[in-house]
């Protein structure tokens, strides 16, 4: 410790600061990068720097003075960095090179910790940050856009991949194919990031454990947030809105388990949440205001609890696949409730059926959803809730709300 003490104003006073300018002493930057040492700063003031395949090797920050370009001319990578304790600072990073083999990227990170990326702006990106074997690293205040036409061409906003530790907020990603895509990323925080206009996903976890997103907007993408092979992931406040098409979800499921998922707002999706294969998860407290269907559960869904949730407005409040019921449903509102509540203790008296016929009519004949307001469908909903025979006899709602907790 008394070394470390002794060392730490020897390095201090050893760094210095390196200008990059039209008008200073080093033109270029990567001229700057390869004689910087560990505690320098290169700082790059404003103009623009036809440059790409950047390498930072050092400990170092890139700060730049009066948002400097840095055009790749599609050339590659524009800036890989393969050093701990690097900070990018302040700068527009535009045209990152095509390739169908090589992930190009506005900004490379390898086998790097404690590194900062923030207040940049990466335009025309085919991926925009990529983060590989690296830990304990911010993204933070970045606006980065792609032109994604088609996913087979285009890359991700911020891609991490065999990474942990990672804090990603307060960015702005679209027009890319996954705003921020995660592989075999464990205990991270994604948060107050708003993803939108993207082709495929607004966020996508592949084989992430124990992650954590929370306030983020995902609107207008192919789908909202695909959660696949993951497990303990806490999704908590987030809004998932107007996430349209055939195949359009505002939040996706697949094989993920022992997660929670609270106090989100799911809204004008063409299906709110599906899950398939998602266990001992734990919906509380969120709304599902006016989607297609608000929740469809498509098979392999057990010991799951839906409490305190708000469906109002939508076409279908649940759709099963299954005359089985292993899930718990327990004080929500329904729209659709036609219940009465007369000791006034704001609890309906008498149990809610949310699966109706024509749900499970519509999942196996779709076109029969032209069908949707005639008096003949509120016949037969009518009778299947009388004498159930095709939807789960136990799934019930037996403590249903008469209010919906926004009003």
């Amino acid at each position: 410790m008394l070394l470390a003490c002794l060392l730490l104003p020897a390095l201090s006073a050893g760094a210095k600061t390196i200008h990059v300018g039209p008008d200073e002493p080093v033109r270029s930057i990567k001229a700057a990068l390869e004689q910087a040492k560990d505690g320098d700063e290169v700082q790059v003031h404003a103009g623009v720097y036809k440059e790409h395949d950047l390498t930072i090797s050092r400990s170092i920050t890139l700060k730049g003075m009066g948002n400097p370009v840095i055009d790749g001319e599609l050339q590659g990578n524009i800036l890989s960095i393969q050093s701990n304790g690097v900070r990018v600072d302040g700068f527009t990073l535009m045209n990152v090179g095509r390739s169908f083999t090589n992930d190009f990227a506005g900004i490379v990170i390898t086998r790097s910790r404690d590194f900062t990326i923030q207040h940049n702006v990466l335009k025309n990106v085919f991926f925009g940050i990529v983060v590989k074997k690296s830990k304990s690293g911010t993204i933070a205040f970045n606006d980065i856009a792609g032109e994604a036409v088609e996913e087979a061409s285009s890359g991700n906003g911020i891609h991490a991949w065999h990474s942990s530790s990672l804090s990603i907020h307060d960015n702005q990603l679209h027009q890319v194919r996954d705003g921020i895509y995660l592989e075999f990323v464990d205990r991270s925080q994604i948060f107050n990031n708003s993803s939108y206009s993207n082709l495929r996903y607004g966020l996508h976890f592949m084989f992430s454990n124990q992650d954590d997103y929370h306030h983020n907007l995902f609107t207008n993408n192919g789908a909202g947030v695909a959660v696949m092979f993951s497990k303990k992931i806490t999704m908590d406040h987030n809004a998932f809105a107007k996430n349209w098409g055939a195949s359009a979800y505002g939040l996706l499921l697949k094989e993920i388990y022992d997660a929670e998922i609270r106090n989100n707002t799911f809204e004008q999706n063409t299906v709110g949440i599906n899950a398939e294969g998602a266990t001992r998860i734990e919906y509380h407290g969120n709304r599902f205001l006016r989607n297609g269907w608000a929740v469809k559960i498509t098979g392999a869904c057990y010991g799951n609890v839906f409490e305190g949730n708000d469906f109002a407005n939508n076409t279908f409040d649940l759709s099963y696949n299954s005359q089985l019921n292993d899930n718990s449903f327990d004080g929500n509102y329904w729209t659709d409730y036609t219940g009465y509540d007369l000791d006034r203790d704001g609890i309906g008296d008498i149990p809610y059926r949310p699966v109706k016929l024509f749900c499970y009519v519509v999942n196996r004949s779709p076109e029969a959803i032209v069908l949707l307001r005639s008096l003949f469908i509120d016949i037969i909903n009518f009778s299947e809730k009388v004498s159930p025979a095709f939807t789960p006899d136990g799934l019930l709602d037996h403590h249903p709300v008469m209010k919906a907790r926004a009003e």
